[in-house]
């Protein structure tokens, strides 16, 4: 895996042209590629955070922190995803990593919650997020909450 270049911005951060990137991204895969027809700006991405991995001037992921008490009494962790052309080379799991570990510094002795898609509940597991609810639907896709524990 090449090395990404990692920011994390505010909304009013965030240049037109960053902004246009990370929905297109996100419409990309969400929408188009998911085929879930559902409304993508959901009025949180003015209170969060939005780690996007560059490389080279390529968007290859981005996740999106949610801090505490705006969606959850905990800091939320969603919309994580990786460039469909650079699939297959880490860049999703480098994405919850590093967005973990802003969580982290951020908000250390947080729990971090997720609203995953259950067919990556493996997937989550492997960063120590565990389930916390039943099964349901979000947006016509099987959902379940998870949970990971903070630094106490």
């Amino acid at each position: 895996m090449s090395k990404l270049n990692w920011q994390c911005l505010t909304f009013h951060s965030l240049t037109p042209a960053q902004l246009y990137g990370l929905l297109q991204l996100r419409s990309a895969v969400f929408v188009v590629e998911q085929a879930c027809i559902y409304q993508d700006l959901d009025d949180l991405d003015q209170d969060a955070m939005h780690l996007v991995g560059y490389l080279d001037e390529q968007l290859a992921c981005y996740a999106r922190l949610i801090p505490p008490g705006v969606k959850y009494d905990e800091p939320a962790i969603g919309r994580i995803t990786s460039h469909p052309s650079l699939r297959r080379h880490g860049y999703g799991r480098a994405a919850v990593k590093k967005a973990i570990q802003i969580c982290q510094d951020i908000w250390p002795a947080a729990g971090i919650r997720i609203s995953a898609q259950q067919r990556l509940e493996n997937f989550y597991r492997e960063f120590s997020f565990r389930p916390v609810s039943a099964a349901y639907l979000e947006d016509g896709l099987p959902h379940v909450e998870m949970f990971r524990p903070g630094n106490e």
